[in-house]
C-alpha cells in the first residue's frame, strides 16, 4: 500500500468529493427502485442506467477512500524550500519559445493542467523534481525533448 503525497488542499478535496458521493447513494437507491417500478427489469432501460449509475458512484467512493486512507499531507518543511518537490510552484522559461509557465507540482491525484497542476509523474513534473533556480531540466515529450530554465521557486 504505496503513500500518496498530497497538499492539505488535494486532501480536502478529495475528502469534500467523497462525502458528497456518499450523500448521492441514497438518490442512486431511490432511481433503482423508481425505475423497479415500471415491471419487468430485463427489457428496463432505466433501471440498468440507474444500476450502472449506482455501480459507477460506488467504485469512486472505493478509490476515493482508498486514496484518502493512503495520503499524507506534505508540510513546507518535509522538503528544501530551494527545491522543485510536490507542492512547489515553479515558474520556468522554455527555452525553444522563449515563453514562461508556471507549474505547481502536485501528486498524479490532484493533477489538473488547466490550473497548472502537473503531476510530478509526468514528463515535465519529472523533469523538474529536484531542480533548483538557475537549473536547467530536459522534458522527454512524446513531440520529442523540451528545455527548461527554472527562473524561481516557491511554495
Amino acid at each position: 500500500m504505496d503513500q500518496i503525497y498530497v497538499t492539505q488542499e488535494g486532501l480536502d478535496r478529495m475528502k469534500a468529493e467523497l462525502a458528497e458521493c456518499k450523500e448521492r447513494t441514497l438518490s442512486a437507491a431511490e432511481a433503482i427502485e423508481h425505475a423497479r417500478s415500471f415491471g419487468d427489469l430485463r427489457e428496463n432501460a432505466e433501471y440498468h442506467a440507474a444500476k450502472e449509475q449506482q455501480a459507477m458512484l460506488h467504485a469512486r467512493i472505493r478509490d476515493l477512500e482508498d486514496k484518502v486512507a493512503r495520503a499524507v499531507v506534505l508540510k513546507d518543511g518535509d522538503f528544501e524550500a530551494d527545491k522543485a518537490y510536490v507542492g512547489a510552484t515553479v515558474r520556468v522559461l522554455n527555452k525553444k519559445t522563449q515563453k514562461e509557465a508556471v507549474y505547481v507540482l502536485v501528486s498524479p491525484v490532484e493533477a489538473d493542467i488547466a490550473s497548472g497542476k502537473i503531476s510530478t509523474q509526468s514528463p515535465v513534473g519529472k523533469a523538474l523534481l529536484g531542480k533548483q533556480a538557475g537549473d536547467t531540466a530536459v522534458a522527454d515529450i512524446p513531440a520529442g525533448k523540451i528545455e527548461f530554465e527554472v527562473l524561481e521557486i516557491s511554495r
